[in-house]
């Protein structure tokens, strides 16, 4: 798989490809079924399947400040595109400058002057260029005039929730995480909400009850279920997502799951703290600390709760570890 940072650094030699743009945040099921196309397309023509994606989120840059929770991370991102297929992300960083470019300029630079793209699929509600002024009419528009093919994408869903929620939507997910519905977030991904980051210290309070914890110290701007307790997955990221050149590193050597009960929340028993996100590793003893893991979130298992004792939360993590142990199982 080829990865870059930047359209001016598409490999040299680069052949025609079928290409889709977007910021694909969740790479959720609307977005799979983009790819999915892409994929066939460029295999029917004998091309390269493409994907040009956006780091950091454009809502950032047009208005600061405003930096939607991410669901994935650029190395998450790519990952997941890998495993559908594409052969290879071109990240652009999104600058105000490139904010600027009008649709046809984009057109021009990217898709055809750095991509060579002989296709170009996008979802039936794509937008681009200078304050989204660019749509499917428009890109079919400079497909006639720069030489490729465009073909539309409908993102409707077939499930029980299409009349509420008529398109897969990365808003829509990220308003499930933040609510605490990650089972029905997991049913739009496709696969469980992951976060991910360093294991850091915490005040190993767990520890003093019996119920020794990993403390996560998750990027900034990732999108964090509701306060409460949760049945999930951790596991052992053996690789970087993100090098500090900006390159991307998809050689994730995850390990073997480890169940696992996972506390959002700032532990109001004690002294309410600012929100962490730590997890009760079931049948794992071993030093965690520095290493980059993952978390899964499978299941909702209650809210966060303030105890009259250690005692009492306790007692209610235990049963958390029994009720982790029931949804796991149920889901394998």
């Amino acid at each position: 798989m080829h990865i870059w940072r930047g359209a001016e650094r598409t490999p040299s030699g680069w052949g025609r490809s079928v290409v889709t743009v977007g910021v694909f945040d969740g790479v959720h099921l609307g977005h799979q079924r983009v790819i999915s196309q892409v994929v066939a397309t460029a295999a029917e023509r004998g091309l390269q399947p493409a994907v040009v994606t956006f780091d950091p989120h454009p809502v950032e840059v047009v208005r600061p400040g405003s930096h939607p929770p991410v669901l994935t991370p650029v190395g998450r991102k790519t990952e997941l595109l890998c495993g559908l297929g594409v052969e290879a992300v071109c990240v652009l960083p999104f600058t105000v400058e490139l904010s600027r470019r009008s649709p046809e300029e984009f057109t021009h630079d990217v898709l055809v002057a750095a991509l060579h793209a002989a296709v170009v699929v996008v979802g039936e509600n794509f937008r681009f260029g200078h304050r989204a002024s660019g749509d499917v009419t428009t890109l079919r528009q400079l497909g006639e005039r720069f030489g490729f093919r465009v073909e539309g994408c409908p993102l409707r869903r077939p499930d029980a929730d299409a009349a509420e929620h008529p398109i897969y939507s990365s808003t829509y997910i990220r308003a499930c995480i933040a609510a605490g519905d990650v089972a029905t977030a997991a049913a739009a991904l496709g696969r469980p909400h992951r976060i991910e980051g360093l294991v850091v210290r915490g005040d190993r309070r767990g520890a003093t009850l019996g119920f020794p914890t990993a403390n996560l110290a998750p990027p900034a701007f990732t999108a964090l279920p509701a306060d409460g307790i949760y049945a999930g997955w951790l596991r052992r990221a053996r690789g970087t997502a993100y090098t500090a050149a900006g390159t991307v590193d998809v050689e994730r050597a995850d390990s073997e799951p480890i169940p696992a009960a996972i506390s959002v929340g700032s532990n109001p028993t004690f002294t309410a703290s600012a929100r962490r996100v730590e997890a009760h590793l079931l049948d794992f003893t071993g030093d965690l600390y520095g290493e980059h893991v993952t978390l899964d979130f499978i299941d909702w298992l209650r809210p966060m709760k303030k105890f009259g004792s250690a005692a009492e939360l306790a007692t209610a993590i235990s049963t958390d570890v029994d009720n982790t142990r029931e949804v796991l199982a149920s889901r394998a």
